[in-house]
């Protein structure tokens, strides 16, 4: 037996000895010290309970609970925010988790879809130039460099060479 098993029969064996008649249960308490600790812990809890004795009830005390009921009844009706106020305080809140639910995913949907529609922005359509296009662009620089080029070159050279007439694309 382990200890698991025969910490589940304990309570048994507190509450009704003559039912818990089973060797294995106090064979395995005889032989386990943690069993053993468990179920003379239980047993002081026992007799601890045993000891204790429900106080005394007062004389007065169906006068005071009728006065009390009467004031109840007396005082106005509280509104609804009070009643409101008063649930959330001491309600453990069961009744209203699915209308928080409910609540909640309303306003992520309404909040969420609003968001998006407004910030929603249709993509800009880039258009992509044709491969000619782009090879006519590649000549163009590559022309305006040349151009560069020879005005460099001109620079450099001797005056002799100023009658040639400039190339014009």
């Amino acid at each position: 037996m382990n200890c698991k098993t025969c910490q589940n029969a304990l309570p048994d064996l507190l509450l009704n000895p003559a039912v818990a008649e089973d060797s294995a249960v106090w064979g395995h308490i005889a032989s386990c010290p943690a069993c053993a600790q468990e179920l003379a812990t239980l047993q002081a809890t026992l007799s601890l309970l045993d000891l204790w004795k429900a106080p005394e009830i007062s004389p007065y005390f169906d006068q005071k609970l009728a006065v009390r009921l009467r004031e109840a009844q007396d005082e106005p009706a509280a509104g609804w925010f009070e009643r409101l106020k008063t649930r959330l305080q001491l309600n453990t809140g069961r009744r209203f988790r699915p209308a928080l639910a409910g609540a909640m995913s309303l306003l992520l949907l309404v909040g969420g879809g609003s968001y998006g529609v407004v910030s929603f922005q249709h993509p800009q359509q880039v258009v992509q130039p044709s491969a000619a296009v782009k090879d006519l662009q590649l000549l163009d620089k590559n022309e305006q460099a040349l151009q560069q080029m020879d005005q460099m070159l001109q620079e450099d050279a001797p005056a002799a060479d100023a009658d040639t007439p400039l190339p014009q694309s």
